[in-house]
């Protein structure tokens, strides 16, 4: 698995409505969003991207669309091993709304996501095979559930005689793609779903920000 996300979202409730509308999204907007996001910082426009290509950009680029009722934003300065530490001036920009992150790395097999709603951490789930659970908080959301309960064991290598014992009981990257699913409607591997948005017609408007 190769896949790779720094997301983050504020929506007035379920965001796939949002990223189907065939409302314009203006690069005006999306700017006085990333601004809001990283304030004082210089944001300079640059080309538009489409989801797909861009859930984990390069580190001083932040992707934005204004939606009807959302926000979503490509970054990875936003997403973080501990998502409850979310700076206050984010959770205040999504006050009384829902918040909803989304982070893994297929290098060391790194998930993250985090749900709040009106303000309160509901859902926090971070871990790696290498440092183990960082942050556990709430209850598990419908999709974990078969995972916690064993039905998605991480199976041995025949070609690797000597491999030892995956130190999770199930892979965080495949628990992460129905992770994303849930939380924003698409998957980067496996396959899509009739009801999947089409993340390859999501554009969203470029910007360098240092």
């Amino acid at each position: 698995m190769g896949a790779k996300t720094a997301l983050l979202a504020f929506s007035d409730g379920d965001l796939r409505p949002a990223l189907i509308s065939e409302i314009p999204s203006l690069q005006t907007e999306a700017e006085r969003l990333v601004h809001a996001v990283h304030p004082g910082r210089e944001v300079t426009p640059t080309e538009d991207e489409f989801l797909t290509r861009l859930s984990y950009p390069p580190a001083d680029r932040t992707y934005a669309r204004v939606l009807a009722g959302a926000e979503i934003l490509c970054d990875r300065r936003l997403v973080l091993d501990r998502p409850s530490e979310l700076p206050e001036h984010l959770l205040k920009l999504g006050e009384g709304r829902r918040i909803l992150m989304h982070g893994m790395h297929s290098v060391n097999d790194l998930l993250c996501f985090a749900v709040w709603e009106n303000g309160t951490l509901i859902r926090s789930l971070s871990l790696s095979p290498d440092g183990g659970i960082t942050e556990n908080i709430g209850e598990p959301l419908v999709f974990e559930h078969p995972f916690w309960a064993g039905e998605h064991p991480v199976e041995a290598d025949p070609d690797w005689e000597d491999e030892e014992p995956y130190p999770l009981s199930f892979h965080p990257l495949e628990m992460g793609e129905e992770a994303l699913r849930a939380l924003y409607g698409f998957v980067r591997e496996g396959y899509p779903q009739p009801d999947d948005i089409n993340a390859d017609a999501v554009r969203l408007h470029g910007f360098i920000v240092r």
